[in-house]
């Protein structure tokens, strides 16, 4: 099949498309909005033959979610940013039923102050309410991951919900070449939803219910959860094998670009890796052997692949594109976490923040990125967390501050 040109939000309901989904209730939130419109469309004009719902709010539009997953649909949403914190209530309920859905989330930081462009706070700020999570960095890896993502969840291993995260404005509204796979070739891969764990009929209604009394009760329900989750591990090397197998393209939980030789190593997610990965050749070609890692896939964590990339590394740099006030950066605790106990760990983990509010990371801040890295190595000492911001951006900075004080003293 030939590539179309396409933004990573038609991509995105491309993929709610290709999985044939029963079920859209939506709420339009920047950036997310093209791909609630095209999925109106489509149902419209019967190119989908799916119930398409405008609800009052995402906490509404995830009630339904989670409540229509529950009668057997296969059920499609996104949202976006201070959508998701809307919907986080709701987010935990669903998750506890144990429904399967996706759910798109079109990275924005959050407020205040407000900004349109991308960071990672607000999809990571979900990372313990039990959605699995998978991670696109292109166009073209969000159709498949929606496809993934729909074969993880409804697994009767795993039965839990399921995020596909892509960078806003950077890749939602940038167009890419995708391969739109063979729809009747997607319903080998992807059959129609058929749960069970529910086992009725409209002739023979069950009820199902989650009320809990007394804490040994509600642990029990919180760790079959959690190995539920853990289950995903399984269940998503299965079907990145079949999606392989039948579409020719591999995604593994994490990936490793440049890697084999490499003494350190960036870690990144979603979009901005493809910079990183400029940034590794860039620096390769002057002779540093640096590689990448990309997480893919943050929930369920995979722990011992990472572990296996990173062990006898010289030092390792995770970027992130998010900020734990306080702490510092999240992808980082959690590198740090799952190397702790390794003999053979990096010499060095250094810790940078960068593109928050969609901010852009440069040439130059990558090499002192690989400068300041190598050194931490040679050292075996840790840096860190540092915010990249470059000289210009703190004068622009400067001259705002001047600004608000000329207009405060009234000069």
């Amino acid at each position: 099949m030939t590539a179309e040109m396409m933004t990573g939000n038609l991509a995105a309901a491309w993929g709610a498309r290709l999985a044939d989904v029963d079920y859209v209730p939506a709420f339009p939130i920047t950036p997310q909005t093209e791909i609630v419109e095209t999925l109106a469309k489509w149902c419209g004009s019967g190119s989908l033959n799916a119930r398409f719902v405008t609800l009052d709010s995402e906490h509404s539009m995830m009630t339904a979610a989670g409540a229509a997953a529950a009668t057997g649909a296969r059920v499609f949403t996104a949202t976006s940013s201070q959508g998701l914190l809307h919907a986080f209530e709701v987010l935990y309920t669903v998750a506890g039923w144990r429904v399967p859905l996706v759910l798109v989330n079109v990275s924005r930081a959050l407020a205040s102050p407000i900004t349109l462009e991308p960071d990672h706070n607000d999809v990571l700020a979900a990372r313990d309410c039990g959605f699995l999570q998978l991670h696109a960095e292109t166009c073209q890896e969000v159709v498949d991951s929606i496809l993934l993502a729909y074969r993880i969840a409804e697994d009767a291993r795993v039965c839990l919900p399921v995020m596909v995260n892509l960078d806003g404005f950077v890749l939602s509204f940038t167009r890419e070449p995708v391969t739109l796979p063979d729809p009747e070739v997607v319903k080998q891969f992807l059959p129609p939803f058929r749960p069970a764990h529910l086992g009725f009929t409209a002739s023979a209604p069950r009820s199902l219910g989650t009320a809990v009394f007394g804490g040994a009760t509600y642990s029990y329900f919180r760790h079959q959860l959690h190995l539920a989750s853990l289950n995903g591990l399984r269940v998503y090397e299965e079907a990145a094998a079949d999606f392989e197998r039948l579409f020719g393209r591999r995604y593994d939980p994490v990936e490793q670009y440049r890697m084999d030789d490499a003494e350190d190593v960036l870690v990144m997610t979603n979009a901005f890796a493809s910079k990183g990965k400029a940034a590794v050749d860039a620096a390769r070609a002057q002779g540093r052997r640096v590689g990448l890692l990309r997480l893919r896939m943050i929930r369920p964590w995979p722990a011992e692949t990472i572990q296996h990339a990173l062990q006898g590394r010289r030092a390792v740099a995770v970027v992130d594109q998010n900020l734990s006030p306080g702490q510092g950066g999240i992808l980082f605790q959690e590198i740090a976490a799952c190397l702790y106990h390794e003999a053979l760990r990096p010499r060095a983990l250094c810790s940078f923040i960068g593109g928050l509010g969609g901010k852009n990371l440069s040439e130059g801040e990558f090499q002192a990125i690989f400068e300041q890295t190598a050194d931490a190595g040679v050292r075996g000492t840790g840096i860190g967390p540092v915010l990249l911001f470059t000289e210009s951006e703190h004068r622009e900075v400067e001259q705002l501050q001047f600004l608000a004080h000329e207009l405060k003293t009234g000069r």
